[in-house]
């Protein structure tokens, strides 16, 4: 992995908080679809209804924490935020050279 430049972990060795989210996901994904709604007859049922639970978490779901809107809106919003903030920044430096 180092050799690809790919990180072994998203958080510090011995720190379960940086799995935690993810670990939280996986459980919910589990119960609520695959053990709920299975037994599935083959791999590719699974992955069909893999794909419409990924669509709906991304783009229907209204989650609470994030004034329930859209995860997706949300994402849309952040990325407007960063480029608004790097147009300001370069503006700034340009205004400074001068």
């Amino acid at each position: 992995m180092a050799e690809a430049g790919i990180e072994p972990s998203v958080g510090s060795v011995g720190d379960s908080c940086g799995n935690a989210p993810a670990e939280t996901i996986n459980g919910l994904y589990k119960t609520e679809l695959v053990h709920r709604q299975g037994p599935w007859c083959n791999m590719q049922d699974l992955e069909i209804v893999t794909l419409g639970r990924v669509d709906w978490f991304n783009h229907r779901r209204l989650p609470g924490p994030i004034a329930n809107i859209l995860p997706a809106e949300a994402e849309d919003n952040l990325h407007a935020q960063r480029d608004v903030l790097e147009m300001v920044a370069w503006n700034e430096a340009t205004e400074f050279r001068l």
